[in-house]
Parts: C-alpha cells; sequence; structure tokens
C-alpha cells in the first residue's frame, strides 16, 4: 500500500456524541469551550436551545444530536464553536459535544447520492468510519429572503360627476 500523498489530507476535528464520533472541517472550527450559561427565550426554532455570550457575540446553541442520534444530549462537556456559512455570510454556532475532541489530517471520501444531506463525506480513522458533518445542512440558518410581491398596477379612476 502506498502512503497517501500529503496534499489529499484535510484536517478535521472529532467530536464525540453519546457514543459515536463525527467529524467538522478543521478550517469551520471557531474554538472549543467550556458550557457555559443557556440564555432561553422564546422563539420558533426547535433546533436551537438557547444561545451563550462569547467573545462578545451571541452564538446559537444546536443539539445536532437530536438529528443524528434521535436524542438530545443530558451531559456536556464541551461547546464546540463552529462557523457555518449561508449565501455571502458567516455565522458561529455552538454545538454541545459529550466528549473530548481530536484533531486528525485524513482524507475525506465525497458522499454518495444515498447518504443524507448533512454529510459532507466519509473518513477512515482508527479503524472507524466517521460522518464528516454539513453544518449548513444540520443546523438552522436565516430563511431566505423571499422576493417581495411586486405591487399591483395602480388603476386610474375616472371622475364622474
Amino acid at each position: 500500500m502506498s502512503p497517501i500523498p500529503e496534499t489529499d489530507l484535510q484536517s478535521f476535528v472529532l467530536l464525540r456524541l453519546g457514543d459515536r464520533r463525527f467529524a467538522v472541517m478543521a478550517n469551520h472550527i471557531a474554538e472549543l469551550v467550556a458550557p457555559s450559561r443557556i440564555f432561553r427565550f422564546p422563539h420558533r426554532t426547535s433546533e436551537v436551545e438557547g444561545v451563550i455570550l462569547r467573545r462578545g457575540r451571541i452564538v446559537p446553541v444546536c443539539d445536532v444530536a437530536a438529528k443524528l442520534l434521535g436524542k438530545c444530549l443530558k451531559s456536556r462537556r464541551f461547546y464546540l464553536i463552529a462557523q457555518r456559512r449561508y449565501a455571502s455570510q458567516t455565522e458561529w454556532v455552538a454545538l454541545p459535544v459529550t466528549g473530548d475532541c481530536e484533531l486528525i489530517n485524513a482524507e475525506m471520501t465525497l458522499p454518495s447520492d444515498n447518504d443524507a444531506p448533512h454529510v459532507a463525506g466519509w473518513l477512515s480513522h482508527g479503524g472507524d468510519v466517521i460522518e464528516v458533518l454539513n453544518l449548513t445542512a444540520l443546523t438552522p440558518g436565516p430563511a431566505e429572503a423571499a422576493p417581495s410581491p411586486s405591487p399591483a398596477p395602480l388603476q386610474q379612476q375616472e371622475a364622474r360627476p
């Protein structure tokens, strides 16, 4: 077996949710922080649990375990602050994780047509096959601005005596 050329390797952060590991491209990660107070408020986005304040920013907390594992996390060890890209903007999002995170270099295999939209690719690491997460598909973002309907043309009314 020949070694993988270094140009094919990319950096990923492995994160643990319950008993499973997932990966996020390292260039999408801002930082790993200890859990802090979550501010909850009434809203209509079920995927957002609340927000945390980090470095002067309001960061939405999205427990992606509900979509990936079918259940919400009961315990949290860290928040992985990731950059979610959409349209022409970037927004931070906090992902609760239950275990240690690890930085690795690996070659990513692209997803197939049968994979879920949240799968950006696959890694092989330590004998495991690990999903690379597509945060844009997995976390909620601002609704696309719907084009406003054109106003109806003004009709001239004839003045009658």
